[in-house]
């Protein structure tokens, strides 16, 4: 008797462990997903209905995506909006663009993280010489930092010349600032270490291998990649990066990041100040980190009015929302016409007089001006004060 329940118990012992790595070896095809019950993977559909009707009791929600296994498991989207329909990334195209670096670094176009900036930018030879491409990364670089964190670099015509231009303020490595000039200058030291911009390098190293193929990559009047924001693509597509970084850098097999470098990437550094919720959060090479502990380790990336996709690797767990956006049919190349004089009024006045011109009808989006544009209604206000529920219930998620 006892050896027949050791054979049972081995039996399906084996059987769970198979099924488990067929769940791990899972990968979307193309556009499509399989989309399973979340009971098949192990998650209670109320946990994920609790999850989705927190994320959308802020009306500025578009879409929740949630993946287990590499299975859709929960998803559901605003009125208007589809599998198909675009947000805008904002900051979150700073860990894309920062998983650049790191695919440049297995290929070694770039030596290390701790080569000194100057190496590839000859413009950083003078007071910024010591900072290093981590530093950059980490967001410690100590280079001049305003209270609207170079957020005004968005409202310029060339916000490659205006990042040049930024000097020094601090010692490097020696406090987190989050700076949109780190950033920027990533897509400068990726073109010295391959001839390539950074939008082609995208295309062809990561969005390619991934199948994605609906999307715009921004950049500004010049020319220049915005890579400290900007990807316009689906909650779908957005999760395949995240994805991506759950699998350890690998798709379908082929090694599109090096584990090392995903390795390197989800550990603590920085602990940064709370700014909406009281709620420790992490940062680390262009990740940020919302949960670190012995339960889960949750990173995310993250962008302006409430743009995340949240990944738990060692639960295999990823969690895209995205907020309301208008989607232009009129190219990636910013274009800010009489906006231009707005540059200077600070942030948040120039988004506000922008949103009041477009409602007037004054100037319309995608003719007048061209650019990323989240109106008042896609902007989170609730989310920010729930996000430690939030947090929770992602973590929830992969509890007994």
């Amino acid at each position: 008797m006892k050896t027949n329940n050791y054979k049972s118990r081995l039996t399906f012992s084996l059987l769970f462990f198979f099924t488990l790595n067929i769940y791990a070896g899972y990968f979307p095809q193309s556009e499509n997903w399989e989309i399973s019950t979340p009971e098949n993977q192990g998650v209670s559909s109320e946990k994920i209905n609790k999850l989705l009707d927190i994320s959308f009791s802020d009306d500025s929600t578009s879409a929740v995506v949630v993946i287990k296994n590499g299975k859709i498991i929960g998803e559901k989207y605003a009125d208007g909006y589809n599998s198909s329909s675009h947000g805008t990334s904002w900051s979150m195209a700073k860990s894309y663009y920062a998983a650049l670096i790191g695919i440049s670094l297995d290929k070694g176009e770039i030596e290390s993280l701790d080569e000194n900036v100057s190496n590839y930018l000859d413009y950083f030879g003078d007071e910024r010489s010591k900072i290093t491409i981590r530093d950059l990364l980490d967001m410690s670089s100590g280079l001049d930092f305003p209270s609207h964190e170079h957020e005004k670099m968005f409202f310029q015509s060339d916000h490659l010349k205006y990042a040049k231009n930024v000097g020094v303020e601090k010692d490097t490595g020696v406090m987190f600032e989050y700076n949109n000039v780190n950033s920027m200058l990533l897509g400068d030291i990726l073109f010295q270490a391959t001839g390539k911009k950074a939008d082609v390098l995208f295309e062809e190293r990561i969005l390619e291998p991934l199948s994605i193929k609906d999307y715009k990559l921004w950049k500004d009047e010049n020319g220049n990649v915005m890579t400290y924001c900007c990807v316009d693509m689906s909650a779908r597509d957005y999760s395949k990066i995240g994805l991506l970084f759950s699998r350890n850098g690998t798709w379908n097999d082929q090694e599109i990041i090096s584990k090392e470098f995903i390795d390197e990437t989800f550990k603590v550094v920085w602990e940064t100040p709370n700014r909406w919720a009281d709620y420790k959060r992490y940062y680390s090479l262009h990740w940020w980190v919302s949960k670190y502990d012995e339960e889960s380790k949750i990173f995310n990336t993250s962008g302006k009015f409430g743009q995340f996709t949240f990944v738990d690797r060692e639960n295999d767990l990823v969690v895209t929302r995205i907020t309301k956006y208008n989607q232009q049919d009129s190219g990636s190349i910013q274009k800010w016409g009489i906006m231009k004089y707005l540059r200077w009024a600070g942030i948040e006045n120039a988004i506000s007089i922008g949103r009041k011109l477009i409602e007037s009808g004054s100037i319309e989006p995608g003719t007048d001006v061209i650019s990323p544009v989240t109106a008042e209604d896609g902007e989170s206000y609730e989310f920010y004060l729930q996000y430690p529920e939030i947090i929770d219930s992602i973590a929830d998620l992969s509890r007994n």
